[in-house]
Formats: structure tokens, sequence, C-alpha cells
């Protein structure tokens, strides 16, 4: 199969590569080049991505890494936010692809997903899909946005800090094709909301309609920091707020998370 744009996607544009170190590279050495998008970077072969804090996303052949490029003019900030339709956009992607393989097996239903703060696509606990988010200020003006989405379709990384698993592990048989086609079109729709920022309270209602661990105890490490509480909300910027047992309410910007105890999640 090769790549191609969802029905919805009109108006974007797609350079494919059959392999690439990183597809958030290319997108960002695009705009450099003085590419403004809106442009998709995809491969089912990547071999030097990086997730955050610059740990390596590898994705062996089969699976997808993506990256959507855009030059928009609003604060870096606000287009951090962007990260929360995406995971929208993906959740929505994977529910629709895995109820029609649930279909074509005789099934009835499709898996849960769910979306876990900031950056990641949970299948039950486990990790299917990250998200990096990288910006950079033009010399000509405005704010090169790239919106990294890397997804296990066939294979898994072993020994991560949050377990991990693919499609093909689930029982899902699709292609990387057939996701990046629906994953263009859930991206469409949710950066059409998201509308520069201003629809970003909607965003932020449907990301909580999905959050994983929500109500619940969380441990969020970030360097030497421990924070133990009840993931809460997030708050018009994206912050995660978590309640203590004092009943203090903490912004938290970045960490890792981990859902329980810091003991029990091997948070230390």
């Amino acid at each position: 199969m090769t790549f191609k744009l969802g029905p919805r996607a009109a108006g974007y544009r797609l350079t494919a590569f059959d392999q690439t170190g990183s597809t958030n590279v290319e997108a960002m050495l695009s705009a450099r080049a003085g590419e403004r998008g809106p442009m998709w970077f995809v491969t089912t072969e990547q071999t030097a991505g990086r997730g955050r804090r610059l740990r390596p996303w590898v994705a062996p052949r089969g699976n997808l890494a993506s990256s959507i490029l855009e030059v928009i003019d609003v604060a870096p900030a606000l287009a951090a936010t962007l990260g929360f339709a995406a995971g929208l956009a993906l959740e929505q992607a994977l529910r629709k692809l895995s109820i029609e393989a649930a279909l074509r097996m005789a099934g009835s239903d499709g898996l849960n997903f769910s979306l876990k703060w900031p950056n990641d696509v949970l299948a039950g606990r486990s990790k299917l899909a990250g998200i990096l988010l990288e910006a950079e200020a033009m010399v000509g003006g405005g704010l090169a946005v790239v919106v990294g989405i890397g997804t296990n379709v066939v294979a898994a990384p072993e020994g991560t800090p949050t377990p991990a698993t693919s499609l093909k592990a689930l029982g899902i048989d699709i292609s990387a094709e057939e996701l990046f086609a629906a994953l263009s079109d859930g991206w469409a729709e949710f950066r059409e909301v998201w509308d520069d920022g201003r629809g970003f309270g909607e965003i932020r209602r449907l990301w909580l309609e999905r959050a994983a661990g929500l109500g619940q105890a969380v441990a969020i490490k970030s360097g030497s920091t421990l924070i133990e509480g009840i993931f809460d909300t997030i708050d018009e910027q994206g912050c995660m707020i978590v309640r203590t047992s004092d009943g203090n309410l903490v912004p938290i910007t970045a960490g890792d998370v981990y859902f329980g105890s810091v003991s029990s999640a091997g948070a230390v």
C-alpha cells in the first residue's frame, strides 16, 4: 500500500519516505527551508526518532511514524495545547479502525483506548502511541509547529517505563497506511476545532472524556521531585491539576505520570 491522505484532509499535503531517521526532523528542516504547511511527513520505518526527554523512539518496519507541520501565528505556550488535539485525532482513528477490524473478525466491539497526560495513547494500561511537539520561531515570522505521532502498529518496544503494546498484539490487523488515512482525517477535524487555540476549551472537554486515570491516584516524577495525589483535571493551559492529600491543587507542567502510588508504580 501507499500513503494517502484521508478524504477530510483537503488542503493538506503529504511527503512519504520509505525510511527516514525522524519525521519530526524532516518536518522542521522543511520549515527552515521555507515550507509553511500544512504538510504531513510519514514513514513506516524510522531509525532515529525521539520522544520526550530525548528518549529514543524507533519505529521498525510496519509501524507508523508521522509528523504534521504547520507555521502559525500563536504563542508557544498556546501551540503546546495542539498535543491534546493530536491525541483526540489518533484516539478517534484507532477506535474507528478497531471496530472495523472487530467486525471483520465477527466480533461486535472495538477496543477501549484512552489518553494519558500529557502525550500518550493507551490501550488498557499499555502505551500504544506517543506524541511529541516541537516548535521554532521562523526568521520570516510565525511559529513552526511540528506534532510528531508515533504508533506501534506491528511491534512495541520492551523495557519501557510504561509497558507498551502494538495493534498487532491486540489483534487489530491493519496497516500503517490505513491508520494514517484515518489519522489525517481526525487531525483535520480536531485541528479545526482547536482553531489556533480559540477552541481549546472544547478540545479540553473532549480530552477529559477520554482521560486515563481521571479522579484516581497518580504519582508524578519530574527530575528528583515526586508529587502524589488525585488527578483532578487539566486546566486552560493544559497543565495536569493534582489534588494532594492536604487539599491543595498543584499544577503540573511536565513529568512522568504513574497510576497509583509512587511505590506501587515503580516511580522510585
